[in-house]
């Protein structure tokens, strides 16, 4: 959809509003597009908690292998 600047100040949350996913309102000064609003698009199921479990596998059950990074922890760790 296609409408002046002018209408789209006063019509900007009825226009919002109406917006499908992906869709746009294209507002003009002129003829010249000023500014194009878009409906949000889903970003997939809300994450939960638990969804990355059995994604790492820790192979070491002690904090030997940690010795190597003992200059890059802060003091305290």
């Amino acid at each position: 959809m296609t409408i002046g600047l002018e209408g789209a100040q006063t019509r900007l949350p009825e226009l919002v509003a109406g917006l499908g996913p992906g869709e746009e309102v294209v507002s003009t000064r002129g003829d010249e597009p000023a500014a194009r609003p878009v409906g949000e698009t889903p970003k997939g199921p809300p994450r939960q908690p638990g969804n990355c479990q059995g994604m790492i596998t820790d192979l070491a059950d002690d904090e030997a292998h940690l010795a190597d990074f003992k200059d890059c922890m802060p003091r305290g760790c």
